[in-house]
Parts: C-alpha cells; sequence; structure tokens
C-alpha cells in the first residue's frame, strides 16, 4: 500500500527527530526524506512544525506499542524487553549511534513543544500500562507491577541515550541484562 504524503511525513519527521533531536529537525528535512511536494507542508500541518512533532511523536509511540503488544502476546514481558532492547541496539548499531528515541526527543525539547512533550508522556505512560499489565498477567500485584514498569521504562530510554553517548551498545545489553533479573526474581522465575 502506498503511503499518502502526510503520512510519509510523519514517518520521515518521527526518524529525523530521532536523530536529530526537534530542533535539529527542519521542514525541509522533512519534506526531503519523504519525498512530498515541496508546498505541502502546511497543507497537511496547518499548525506548523509544532503538529508535525506532536503527530511525529505519536507515530513513534504506536510503532512501540504495536511491536510491544505483538511481542507479549507470544512471550512473557522479560522476553519482550529483550526482543525490544535488541531491536534497539540494531537500530544504534546502524544508525552509527545517531538514532535515539523520537519520544524521547519530543519529551526532552517539551518548552518549545509542549504539545509533543504531552504526547511523549502518554506515550510513556502506555507503554508503561502496557507492560505493567503483562507483568500483572505474571503473578504481580499492582503495587508492584507499575513502579516495575516505570522502571524497565526508564531504564530502556536512559540506556538507549548512554549507548548513543558511548557509541556502543554494551550500556543497553546490562540494562536489558538487569531487567530481565529483576524481573525473574519478582516473578518468581529466578532459580
Amino acid at each position: 500500500m502506498t503511503k499518502n504524503p502526510r503520512q510519509r511525513m510523519i514517518e520521515s519527521a518521527a526518524v529525523l527527530i530521532r536523530e536529530k533531536g526537534v530542533e535539529g529537525t527542519s521542514f525541509s528535512d522533512v519534506v526531503d526524506a519523504s519525498g512530498a511536494p515541496r508546498g505541502s507542508i502546511y497543507h497537511y500541518f496547518p499548525r506548523g512544525k509544532a503538529q508535525l512533532v506532536e503527530e511525529a511523536t505519536r507515530y513513534g509511540t504506536d510503532f512501540v506499542v504495536a511491536g510491544l503488544a505483538a511481542s507479549l502476546e507470544d512471550a512473557n514481558v522479560a522476553a519482550s524487553v529483550r526482543k525490544f532492547g535488541m531491536f534497539y541496539a540494531e537500530i544504534l548499531r546502524d544508525s552509527d549511534f545517531t538514532a535515539g528515541c523520537p519520544v524521547l526527543a519530543a519529551a526532552l525539547e517539551g518548552e518549545r513543544s509542549p504539545a509533543a512533550r504531552d504526547a511523549a508522556g502518554q506515550g510513556f505512560r502506555q507503554w508503561e500500562e502496557m507492560l505493567s499489565e503483562g507483568l500483572r498477567r505474571e503473578g504481580l500485584k499492582t503495587e508492584d507491577a507499575a513502579p516495575l514498569a516505570t522502571l524497565i521504562v526508564s531504564s530502556l530510554e536512559g540506556a538507549v541515550a548512554l549507548s548513543r553517548a558511548q557509541r556502543t551498545t554494551r550500556p543497553l545489553e546490562a540494562v536489558i541484562d538487569q531487567i530481565e533479573t529483576l524481573i525473574d526474581a519478582a516473578t518468581g522465575r529466578a532459580a
């Protein structure tokens, strides 16, 4: 199925934001990367860059939600976290450590893009809720599952940032190992 120019611009913006940040991503970059017609940006995004960034943030969130939901259907939370982490390690290596998380980028530059920051906050909450629900299915009480889910999301996001800065996936891999150990201990799978 061929994507319309608007969807191509949203997806291109998400990729560019994860590499350049919100402020480092221009309309020109998005138009060039998406192949959209030059005059179409304000047609599709009448509120300008703020609207594009917000929608790119939501796209980034939805991308993770879809992958996480599929993984949680087939595997436990620890295996799902490992799968997501290894997927991101590949993105880091393939981008020569220039690609971060577009949702985190929107959150960090929230003073300039409050709607994008809010979308990022909603996205992080959604990821936490999905992981918390998975942990509850594995036997954890809500009061234990929710903070562990928060720890997982914040640890993975931080590990991606460390990996970018250090130009190695070792921080991400170490965090994944530790998260797996914590989940196994919390769910009683630890030997």
